[in-house]
This record gives C-alpha cells, sequence and structure tokens, in this order.
C-alpha cells in the first residue's frame, strides 16, 4: 500500500508558512525552509471541483501549479471539463532539489523553480514552462547567474526561431517591441551563461505554465516573474537540473521519494512509460532494508510527482 505524506509533525512550519503568505503575493506558494536532515517543504490542498468549475488549467493557475503536476497528481481527470463533484489533489508538497539552497534552483524534469532568498529562512516555488522537443529549442542544464533584467522588454527572435514559425506559416519581425503582442511578457531576467541567450520572462498567454512550450527559455506567469523580477539582483547564482527522483531519509527515518515523468527526447516518446535509470546512491536507497523496494518500484510506475513514504514498517525491517 502506497502512504501519503503524514504532515502533522510540521504544524509549526505550516503555521510559520501562513505568517509569511501574509506579506508575500496572494499566488506565492513559499514555505520556511524545514529542520536540518530534511527535504520536505509544503503541503497538498484538496479542490472539489463546482459545476462549470472550469478547466485544469484555470484550477493549476488558482493555486499556481503547473499543469502536468496537477495532471499527474489526478490521472485520469479530464483536462477540459473535469467532472463536477469530483476532487482534486493540488500538489503543493515537494521535496528540495538536491542541490545547494542558494539563489534560483531549477529542475527541469518537475517544471519548477525554488528561489531561497538571502538572508531569509524560507523557499518560494513557482511552476514554469521549458523549452520544447527540438535542437535549439531545449533548455539546457547549467551553473551560471543572473546577468541583466528589464522590464518591457523587446523580443528578438533567433534565425532558427524566425525559420520556424515561417515553416507553420507565421512571419516574425526581427524585433518583437513591447507589448501585448510579445511573448516575453513585461519582465525578464537574463542568465550569463550561453551568451545571454537564455532568460527568465514572463508570458502574454495564460495556457503553457508547467509544460514544455517555450523556445528554450524559462517561462512563467506575469505575477510570478513580477516578485521574482522585484527581488532577484545581478550576480544571483542560477543552478539548472534535470532530476525526475528525488529521495530524503527524513529526520526519524522516514524515507520518502517523489517520481517525476522523464523529459521526452523524442515526439514519440511516452513520459510516463520512458525508462528512468537509477543513479547508484538511488540504487543503493531503494537497496536499503528500510526501503520497501516493491512499494518503490510502483511509484516509479505511477510517478505521480508527490513525495511517497517508501519506508518498509513493522517486523520485516527487524528480521532483515
Amino acid at each position: 500500500m502506497i502512504k501519503p505524506v503524514a504532515f502533522f509533525h510540521w504544524l509549526p512550519l505550516l503555521m510559520a508558512a501562513s505568517v509569511f503568505s501574509l506579506i508575500l503575493p496572494a499566488h506565492a506558494n513559499t514555505w520556511p525552509l524545514p529542520p536540518e536532515g530534511s527535504r520536505v517543504v509544503g503541503e497538498n490542498r484538496f479542490h472539489v471541483v463546482e459545476n462549470d468549475g472550469g478547466s485544469l488549467e484555470a484550477i493549476a493557475k488558482k493555486y499556481n501549479v503547473g499543469f502536468l503536476a496537477l495532471l499527474q497528481a489526478n490521472p485520469g481527470v479530464d483536462p477540459y471539463v473535469p467532472r463536477a463533484g469530483s476532487v482534486l489533489t493540488i500538489p503543493l508538497q515537494t521535496l528540495l532539489p538536491d542541490a545547494p539552497r542558494v539563489g534560483i534552483v531549477i529542475n527541469l524534469a518537475e517544471l519548477r523553480l525554488y528561489y531561497y532568498p538571502q538572508d531569509k529562512n524560507v523557499v518560494t516555488v513557482y511552476p514554469i514552462g521549458i523549452g520544447q522537443l527540438g535542437g535549439d529549442t531545449l533548455t539546457p542544464t547549467m551553473v551560471t547567474t543572473v546577468s541583466d533584467k528589464r522590464a518591457n522588454p523587446t523580443w528578438t527572435p533567433t534565425a532558427n526561431i524566425r525559420a520556424r514559425y515561417k515553416a507553420q506559416g507565421t512571419i516574425l519581425p526581427a524585433v518583437v517591441p513591447a507589448g501585448p503582442d510579445n511573448p516575453m511578457g513585461h519582465h525578464a531576467i537574463r542568465l550569463a551563461a550561453y551568451g545571454g541567450v537564455y532568460l527568465l520572462h514572463g508570458t502574454n498567454a495564460d495556457f503553457g505554465i508547467g509544460m514544455r512550450v517555450s523556445s528554450g527559455c524559462i517561462r512563467l506567469r506575469d505575477g510570478d516573474i513580477e516578485t521574482l523580477f522585484r527581488v532577484v539582483q545581478p550576480g544571483t547564482k542560477v543552478n539548472i537540473i534535470n532530476t525526475p527522483i528525488k529521495t530524503s531519509v527524513e529526520p526519524g527515518g522516514i524515507r520518502l521519494v517523489e517520481v517525476h515523468q522523464p523529459l521526452s527526447k523524442d515526439i514519440d516518446d511516452d513520459p510516463q512509460t520512458l525508462p528512468i535509470v537509477l543513479t547508484s546512491a538511488m540504487k543503493t536507497f531503494k537497496a536499503a532494508p528500510q526501503t520497501d523496494a516493491d512499494v518503490m518500484t510502483k511509484v516509479l510506475e505511477l510517478r505521480s510527482g508527490m513525495p511517497v513514504d517508501v519506508t518498509r514498517h513493522g517486523e520485516a525491517v527487524q528480521q532483515m
């Protein structure tokens, strides 16, 4: 049996989170950092679909989660017209990535950005859109810094982007001016690596956050990029990783696994069934006597994108 993560022992942290929520924008999912040795933040919520409750994208936007994250947490739900009365899990609980908690950490596989403000014991989690399948539209992993930021940016599409749009029947100008037709939205944060071609930016479209939709840049909802733009300064460290599996041994011995669909490499790939290659550390985690390997195997198959307790309980551990 796959067990959800119990969170009664995180009550003090969640109370602190409610205090932080009073001073941050309404849709910012900001949580206090967990105690030493822990990686769990956040708490899942539940949403009852009302009559004419809107699409899954509208619900994802309400809670500021990504579209695919909401779809993975609720397999079988109709993404266009969720059934009235059905209860959806809102996946706000997550394991922090295995990366230094400094500046901005982006995990491409989970389509999330983690921002660790300097000298504050909190993390804000944002859903993002990333690069589409295709040669020059993939978002690469990198360790870099913020080099510049600009409000009301213009967009200068590359020659490859203009050629791709032309093949689809759209002629792009050499420079798209700031305004409602600019797909970069109202704010852009430039990264130093690769000659500055990759940016964090907003969007002029409501759809696509939490999906692979961009030409390689990292896309955020307009309210999110506006907040990030205000607090992030040039020189801020940015670490972009691609890790579909995260594990944690929590204080007290609880063992958690969070599995996301790996990024497709081909248009015909099914990310729900693509093989996931375990690192040596993850193989060791799975083989440990404290881990229920059968449950972990099921979690690897389900790929719900949420932390799951895979601890082996009872006499089975004592006998091994």
